[in-house]
């Protein structure tokens, strides 16, 4: 059965959302994180999705103490991502009560590093960060384009040991237009030993369904939740992983 994540993207310390990562296309939703993550905990989900958007564009942890409201108000196993760049970033992510940390750019622009934290840390706790645009991944908060091909990306670092990947399709993200099942069926049969985490256009329980129905092991949802286009008690009252 898929795992649900709910997710919670942060800039300023508020939670909002982005529509295909524009930070012009920004929506407040709820001013205390803490609050939402609280909410998510008692509906009955394990688990939960932090992004530091502030983090992503300058390169660095920003909302640690956002990260740190949650991790101790909250028994919710938190993924972490946004800005981490250093070994002091990833440091203060899981001192922060991180329990996993989600890599994208890094492992593009400094895989030795990359692989370091993966054999440091170990695969249960690091989150291979996937954003693809046009095939290619991007890094840093979206705002660049690698030339790296989303596959043979993947498969150097599978290779190497990673085991979970988040995944997502920018031109999806935010737009409530619903995920790229064909991205993510690809993935998943090239590589069916990945616990494979899909993100973006989640717009209904439909869609989870029809992700489950895939055999995706995971997803990840946001803005579906704050525009009340998914019913979470509904959600959590299926027969469904939480």
């Amino acid at each position: 059965m898929i795992e649900l994540v709910p997710a919670i993207d942060i800039i300023n310390g508020q939670c909002v959302r982005l529509t295909k990562g524009d930070y012009t296309q920004k929506t407040v939703y709820r001013d205390a994180p803490a609050e939402v993550a609280k909410e998510f905990e008692a509906l009955g989900f394990k688990r939960l999705h932090v992004v530091d958007l502030d983090g992503a564009k300058s390169k660095h942890i920003v909302n640690s103490q956002v990260l740190h409201d949650i991790t101790t108000q909250t028994r919710l196993a938190v993924d972490f991502g946004g800005g981490i760049k250093t070994d002091e970033d990833i440091e203060t992510a899981f001192s922060n009560g991180a329990q996993m940390v989600t890599i994208g750019s890094i492992a593009v622009t400094d895989p030795d590093r990359f692989l370091g934290w993966l054999a440091k840390y170990g695969a249960e706790r690091i989150i291979l960060g996937a954003d693809v645009r046009n095939g290619k991944i991007s890094i840093n908060g979206w705002k660049d384009d690698s030339t790296e091909d989303l596959l043979p990306f993947l498969k150097r670092y599978i290779d190497a040991g990673v085991k979970n990947v988040l995944c997502t399709e920018i031109s999806k993200d935010g737009t409530l237009q619903g995920p790229a099942i064909d991205l993510y069926t690809s993935v998943m049969k090239t590589y069916p030993q990945l616990h494979l985490i899909a993100s973006g256009g989640v717009s209904s329980i439909d869609d989870i369904r029809a992700l489950e129905a895939a055999g995706i092991p995971s997803v990840v949802f946001g803005k579906a939740i704050y525009e009340g286009r998914i019913d979470l008690r509904q959600l959590v009252s299926e027969k469904v992983k939480k």
